[in-house]
């Protein structure tokens, strides 16, 4: 199979999708790769690391007429809209849920669109999300130690245990999760209180036997949550809300519990989501205030941090590139049920069931889909 590799052209995105030891697998498989000029510049990587790999070095243009896919990181982008065509594989991150123009573009230009967050394993979980997860998780708690700076719009807390000052109160809904426990992990060991907010006694009580003792676990209600509110500096939301819900956790309301000046880092950055004033910004203009409580809603937190979050991605994502190449496309998503899950458009039809109610599409089942095969 022809793979191509892109320079990532969204804003502020340096992670690439295959670092050098991945393309290396892929042409020791007898793959031919294409690697746009300076893809992995972002991420430390040179042409000539590439060109090492096995890979061809050409222009995005080259690349995407070439290719029979397209391997890359983020969601086709407008700018490359007019690239796609019948039959081509573009395998990477699509959020199709998020971006209706993009859906849209996809189901005309017929091309196979595999998305990296809904392919699943054995256990139900999401193998190609949850690494970039716990990035975000620690990278967005990283964050609040930055703006919660007084040069940085902050109130002025370190979020670190002091003697003689307050020890500062970090909650985490959803902390049980890849990014709640990537968060936690670094919250604690700075010293603050941090507060997990779940649902899952089960799981809690796994991930209490990981985490240190000023970590305190609370089963997520309604009473719970407006009790943390009152009390915390920095509250942190790492819940992936359903995109039908018209409902949220946090209201707008609730924002005047919380105190003057502190922060709400939403990892998932689902606009109007579990926390109703959440909307996405970018690392450019990253930050917003209402009723004065500060909000960090970056949606790709893990570019900041893009040499370890690219060999992450890439060793997590390989697997999956290679049996699409080594079997073609139909044979890899009728043998692996959980690569069949990524699939969210195929030549024309939408096949990713959240995408299709969100927007009132018609669906055609997966399933269905593989017996057209």
């Amino acid at each position: 199979m022809i793979i191509g590799v892109l320079k990532e052209i969204k804003n502020n995105e340096y992670r690439v999708s295959a670092v050098p030891s991945g393309v290396a697998e892929l042409a020791k498989k007898g793959h031919k790769v294409y690697v746009e000029h300076n893809a992995g510049f972002g991420s430390g990587y040179t042409d000539e690391d590439y060109e090492k790999a096995g890979a061809e070095i050409a222009d995005a243009e080259t690349i995407w007429k070439a290719s029979e896919m397209i391997y890359k990181v983020k969601e086709i982008l407008p700018a490359e809209y007019k690239y796609l065509r019948e039959g081509l594989i573009v395998y990477t991150y699509l959020h199709s849920n998020a971006h209706l123009d993009m859906t849209h573009e996809m189901l005309k230009s017929k091309i196979i669109g595999i998305a990296y967050e809904d392919v699943t394993d054995k256990n139900g979980k999401f193998p190609l999300l949850s690494p970039m997860s716990e990035l975000a998780g620690k990278g967005g708690f990283l964050s609040a130690l930055h703006y919660g700076q007084s040069v940085h719009c902050g109130r002025g807390i370190l979020f670190n245990r002091v003697s003689g000052v307050d020890t500062p109160v970090v909650t985490i809904i959803g902390g049980c999760g890849n990014s709640g426990l990537g968060a936690a992990e670094i919250a604690a060991s700075l010293g603050n209180k941090v507060i997990i907010l779940d649902v899952d006694k089960e799981i809690m009580d796994e991930v209490k036997a990981k985490l240190p003792t000023n970590v305190e676990f609370l089963y997520s209600n309604r009473a719970n949550l407006l009790r943390c509110l009152k009390e915390t500096d920095v509250l942190m939301n790492c819940i992936l809300w359903n995109k039908t819900r018209k409902d949220h956790l946090v209201y707008k309301e609730d924002l005047k519990l919380m105190k003057k000046g502190s922060m709400i880092v939403d990892i998932a950055c689902d606009d109007n989501g579990a926390i109703e004033t959440c909307r996405s910004t970018t690392h450019d203009d990253p930050i917003y205030f209402v009723e004065d409580i500060m909000h960090y809603c970056v949606d790709n937190v893990p570019s900041a941090f893009a040499r370890t979050a690219s060999i992450v991605l890439s060793n997590s994502t390989l697997p999956y590139a290679l049996q699409i190449a080594n079997k073609g496309c139909e044979k890899a998503l009728k043998e692996n049920e959980h690569l069949l899950k990524g699939l969210t458009c195929y030549k024309g039809k939408l096949t990713l069931r959240e995408t299709a109610i969100k927007h009132n599409l018609e669906l055609v089942p997966q399933e269905k889909i593989v017996q057209e095969f």
